[in-house]
């Protein structure tokens, strides 16, 4: 089953936009304070003149607001703010909170991240803003943010909506409605069930109907969140297979209204919440409809006992309930028949009298008296919070007796008391009480002994019999900041939160009468609401990273997930072994991402680093061998499926990113049948990858039906197109190449028989292969509302340009720049070096919700941070210029490649054709990547890349690096063993060699350089492959035989040296700008290289090979030819390459040989 997450929009009715309180009388006004009578809030209506012209408070601060009573639950769809007439009072920026009984105030987000609405730049026009969604309610308040500095506040204010409808039920948490469906002989094609709740108590159960064989459907309140239970109801299953659950909203126990839909159609479920949608496709069939004709609501009923329930009931109201367009809740006020309501169910929704307290930063507090006089410390509340620390409590007892002290720490409550002459005595209760939840907590501290009393969990502390004095007064949240108590010096910080229902000894705190200043004193409140909300929901933790939060923020842990950043949006792979190859990696087991920072995960590969191309190996799960037999005609001899380390959708984008793709398919048959029957009907065929059905067996042309040899013209019998098919008793083989890309992989491969019982034939599917970067894409339409990200390489020469989603380039500075409406936002990398240097740099930008970020080739990344309440939607609806601005100015002179956007790839050289004064292509890339062409190789340009041409290196391999000492290398084709006594002949044409010395991956020998001399400068750098050495190295100018050398000056131990020959191994023989060694194991080429005696390719000089055993092969054969998936040996995947030549490339580890031979040297010819 798959789950999708988006955002349901809802919009007004066309007509709902009437002003709702221009009607009203004063008396439906009311406010904070008035600066005067002729200033009061009932002359804030809109556009009213009379009074003062508008609303003013006596103080102009952040505690005052504007309230206005609609009369009734109205739908508000738009408000309106205009300042104060002909004065200079306005208010800049507001906040709107609304409620159903005025109290509990609940604030209004445009966003999910932004508060405050835009207020008036002067006293007299209009500011309008349309609420979507739009809310019910009978109350609304506007507080102002901000105000004009030369003035005070002054506010004049209209509110549009029209009339609101609703039936209203209420539970009391021991009742419920049994509502009985109509037993139609047809069942729905849907069900539908739409409700509105406010909750009481965060757990209880909503809606709940079964069926006869478990199978059920059930919506309960959790702990704040909505659970909807779905069991399939397969009576064939264990009952012990759990239920499906689907989740959605958080802190849903706040006395507000939350919005529920439900949709189930055949095996389709679509779960809403609020704006907040789960689409969700159940497994096997429809059964989990099959159910009973009752539902109940409120609670799940015991049959026979009209008042007893099996789990917790709902304690709270629905509104406007109906079922498949029934109105359930007018059903149950008319007393119809179809309606059994079970204990106290009421049709009024009674309006909560609990204020809670917002204690909006660190450095809030609360100031309550105490019950001074008394023998004893007694306080309790409730609180809610996501931090893991934070003071709640500090009071300081009469007389200088001590202080004590409650607070939060790592998520549970210590109590502190602190006693003169004494050490602290500390008690410690409840665990992970930073969930969001609210926590009933009671204190007490009496003569001997105190107790703290978290939820349900209890801690007592003895104390040594003293007086308890009460202080005279108690500090919520902080203290004030020149408090010396003991408490307050903690470095913790003030508790930041919500706290309600405090009682201080056996007194009941009303934070009313704390607002209007007749009791205690307060900072940074804000009073009457609990503005606490859940910064996970939903959560912008992408790819499966997991979301924590504070008061303030919230973190992802991107942990095994393979991304990184603030929001795991940044993949840690490569996108294909190409890119892995341009950072100079080695071949091996790499981790990539086809798509980037897209939505399709890593999987791992093989990379093979060839001279000519970087092919990605993906293997496949499916048998090594297939072996087919005869079968009755017609009937299946083989139908085999193949699964790959990869899903559908990355081997997709694998396949879309590459430039050739290929499968190989080996085939060996003795009297085999036919690929047809008589009648043209196809009897073999091979599945893809969309599960479409192929019957051609090779070459890029689907319809042909051919394999290699018939494209070829070279198959043994030339009136067929594949040697199988010849029908010969004998053994014969296909090979059939697939490289439509759009059809790989395959991922089945079917064959029948035309009645042959004797025939036989095996088969063998190599991997999936594929090689370059295809960039040759559509422009998508770029979407990055909430994490977006650009990468591509720039190379210039020129000091400044533009290149794209605003990025400026200056000398030795890259600027990314953007604005989602909270004013312009700057990341700058600085380079110690010019940029305009015509070297290729990659450049890497991300926007999320957390911030930004800006790195430039391996400088250190720089970040911005987002505001804590702005913005976060960044809404782009212009075309994407690269290059410049549509005003042309600024634009960037150079080359750009290799763009994409949220991991999509551009086509930059499509749109370069039909764009005047862009130009497709650009050479230089040897200028950034020549580097990787090392030991004398030479870089050649590619259209999209280079390639390193190892013909004038004795070293070989994708970078000409194979065969060197001090790092090693993987394939090492310039490897041979020697036995006795090898002569080559290698005609250096007019080459002297006294200009041209011979080399070794050690050192120079020149020509009659005694080798000896050498010795320990060899020893000290291959320390491991001297042992090899059977015999001395001796250098002469003379052509005649070996056996007979006569060196000039040669002494006896050179001569003997010279009459037995080498054993022994060689690697990286050059001579001049020629290599003999190299020449001498490729003999197919025009090599003018000889060789006589026995000579034989090594992969490890140190293990040797068994007389007259073939040499093993070192580098697996994966890019060519039909075998096992995958390499040879795998090892570890390479997750983070070096960026050097690796000593361990595709799991083999390459011995360093040391250069041996004897050569005689004359003017022009070397032996």
């Amino acid at each position: 089953p798959g789950c999708v997450n988006h955002i349901t929009v809802f919009f007004p009715a066309a007509d709902c936009d009437a002003p709702l309180a221009s009607a009203l009388p004063r008396s439906s006004f009311s406010s904070s304070s008035e600066l005067s009578s002729s200033h009061g809030p009932g002359f804030s209506r809109l556009n009213r003149r009379d009074g003062a012209g508008g609303w003013t408070p006596l103080v102009s601060n952040k505690y005052q607001w504007l309230q206005i009573d609609l009369g009734e639950r109205m739908e508000v769809t738009a408000v309106a703010t205009q300042g104060g007439y002909g004065s200079s009072d306005w208010v800049t920026s507001y906040l709107l909170m609304f409620s159903d009984g005025g109290r509990n105030w609940k604030q209004y987000r445009r966003e999910e991240s932004i508060w405050g609405f835009p207020g008036n730049t002067n006293a007299d026009s209009v500011v309008h803003y349309r609420l979507q969604p739009p809310f019910e309610a009978r109350f609304l308040r506007f507080l102002p943010l901000a105000w004009n500095p030369r003035g005070r506040i002054g506010m004049r204010i209209e509110v549009y909506g029209c009339a609101y409808k609703s039936e209203v039920v209420y539970f009391d948490g021991q009742s419920a409605l049994l509502y009985t469906l109509d037993k139609k002989p047809l069942k729905p094609i849907r069900d539908v069930i739409s409700l509105k709740f406010k909750a009481m108590q965060s757990n209880g159960i909503l809606l709940h109907r079964e069926g006869q064989h478990g199978n059920h459907i059930t919506l309960e309140l959790i702990k704040g969140k909505l659970v909807f239970f779905l069991n399939s109801g397969n009576a064939k299953l264990p009952s012990t297979i759990a239920p499906v659950t689907l989740t959605l909203g958080s802190l849903l126990d706040d006395q507000h209204w939350h919005s529920v839909l439900i949709e189930l159609l055949d095996t389709q479920v679509n779960f809403t919440v609020d704006k907040h949608t789960h689409h969700f496709q159940a497994k096997g069939d429809s059964s989990y409809l099959d159910l009973n004709f009752e539902i109940s609501f409120g609670g799940i009923p015991t049959p026979g006992r009209s008042r007893a329930f099996t789990r917790k009931s709902f304690h709270g109201c629905l509104e406007n309930l109906y079922y498949n367009g029934v109105d359930v809740t007018e059903l149950a006020k008319k007393h119809k028949p179809q309606i059994l309501m079970m204990g106290n169910v009421s049709f009024s929704c009674p309006q909560p009298q609990t204020v809670p307290v917002t204690f909006l930063s660190s450095r809030s507090y609360l100031a309550l008296p105490g019950n001074s006089g008394e023998d004893k410390v007694s306080v309790t509340f409730q609180f809610r919070t996501w931090n893991r620390a934070g003071h709640l409590l500090f009071g300081e007892l009469r007389r200088g007796s001590g202080s004590f002290v409650l607070f939060l720490k790592d998520g549970k409550l210590k109590l502190s008391l602190f006693q003169p002459g004494q050490s602290p005595r500390n008690v410690t209760a409840g665990a992970g009480l930073n969930d969001g939840q609210w926590h009933s907590v009671s204190f007490s501290a009496k003569w001997s002994h105190m107790n703290v009393v978290v939820d349900d969990d209890t801690a007592v502390q003895p104390l040594v019999a003293v007086l308890i004095d009460s202080g005279d007064t108690y500090y919520f949240g902080g203290c004030l900041d020149n408090s010396s108590g003991s408490g307050c010096k903690s470095p913790l910080g003030g508790f930041q939160g919500c706290l309600r229902l405090i009682t201080i000894g056996d007194k009941a705190v009303d934070p009313i009468l704390v607002q209007q200043g007749a009791l205690g004193s307060f900072r940074d409140l804000q009073i009457d609401s609990c503005g606490i909300t859940d910064r996970c929901l939903p959560s912008y933790c992408e790819h499966g990273g997991e979301c924590s939060q504070s008061w303030d923020t919230f973190s992802c842990d991107c942990l095994g997930t393979g991304y990184t950043g603030e929001t795991c949006h940044s993949s840690l792979y490569e996108q294909s072994c190409e890119a892995h190859k341009h950072r100079g990696n080695p071949s091996g087991l790499y981790y990539i991402d086809a798509d980037g920072s897209g939505p399709l995960g890593p999987f791992l590969v093989y990379c093979n680093m060839t001279a000519d191309a970087a092919w990605t190996v993906v293997r496949h799960g499916g048998p090594d061998a297939v072996t087919l037999r005869g079968a009755p005609s017609g009937h299946p001899r083989s139908a085999v499926s193949f699964a790959y380390a990869a899903d559908a959708g990355q081997l997709r984008a694998s396949v879309n990113l590459a430039e050739r793709c290929e499968q190989r398919l080996a085939l060996r048959c003795g009297t085999a049948r036919r690929p047809d029957s008589r009648d043209g009907t196809p009897l073999s065929w091979w599945v893809g990858r969309t599960n479409e059905t192929h019957t051609y067996w090779g070459g890029s042309l689907p319809d042909a039906q051919k394999c290699t040899c018939g494209l070829e013209g070279n198959c043994i019998d030339s009136q067929y197109y594949c040697n199988c098919d010849a029908g010969r008793n004998e053994w014969t083989s296909d090979t059939i190449v697939l490289s439509q890309k759009e059809h790989l992989p395959v991922t089945q491969i079917v064959m029948t028989d035309a009645g042959r019982p004797r025939s036989e034939a095996a088969y063998t599917l190599g991997p999936l292969l594929c090689h370059g970067d295809n960039f040759i894409l559509h422009f998508p339409a770029f979407h990055g509302e909430l994490t977006a990200d650009v990468c591509f390489f720039f190379k210039t020469t020129v000091s400044s340009g533009q290149y794209s989603y605003l990025i400026f380039l200056a000398p030795t500075e890259v600027t990314f720049s953007f604005d989602v409406g909270n004013g312009p936002c700057e990341v700058t990398v600085q380079s110690p070096t010019p940029f305009n240097d015509n070297q290729w740099h990659h450049v890497r930008a991300e926007r999320n919700v957390k911030g930004a970020s800006l790195q430039v080739d391996q400088l250190p990344q720089k970040m911005q941070p987002a505001p804590a309440d702005g913005h976060v939607r960044l809404q782009l609806n212009s075309q994407l210029f690269i290059g410049g601005t549509a005003t042309r100015q600024r634009g960037f002179l150079g080359c750009i490649r290799s763009l994409q956007l949220n991991g999509v790839a551009l086509d930059l050289e499509e749109r370069a054709t039909v764009t005047p004064g862009v130009e497709p292509g650009c050479a230089g890339h040897c200028s950034t990547y020549g580097h990787l062409c090392r030991n004398g190789g030479r870089c050649r340009e590619k259209r999209r890349g280079v390639t390193c041409d190892c013909a004038f290196s004795a070293y070989d391999g994708p970078f000409c690096s194979n065969g060197k000492c001090d790092q090693g290398a993987g394939y090492r084709e310039s490897n041979i063993q020697i036995k006795n006594l090898v002569l080559w002949h290698f005609q250096a044409g007019h080459i002297r060699s006294s200009v041209n010395p011979l080399s070794y991956e050690t050192g120079i020998i020149s020509k009659n350089y005694y080798f000896k001399k050498q010795l320990l400068k060899i020893f000290r750098k291959c320390p491991k492959e001297i042992h090899q050495m059977k015999k001395h190295l001796l250098i002469s100018n003379n052509s005649e035989s070996l056996r007979h050398l006569k060196a000039a000056g040669a002494d006896p131990d050179t001569r003997r040296a010279a009459t037995s020959g080498f054993t022994g191994c060689l690697s990286a023989v050059r001579f001049g700008r020629a290599a003999p060694l190299k020449a001498a194991l490729r003999p197919s080429g025009t090599s003018r290289v000889t060789v006589r005696g026995h000579v034989a390719p090594m992969a490890r000089c140190a293990a040797g090979a068994a007389s007259g055993s073939p040499a093993r092969e070192l580098a697996p054969r994966l890019a060519g030819g039909a075998g096992r998936s995958g390499p040879a040996d795998e090892g570890e995947p390479l997750v983070n390459a070096d960026r050097r030549d690796s000593a361990v490339i595709g799991g083999n580890k390459a011995l360093n040989d040391l250069v041996l031979v004897i050569i005689a040297l004359d003017n022009d010819t070397i032996t």
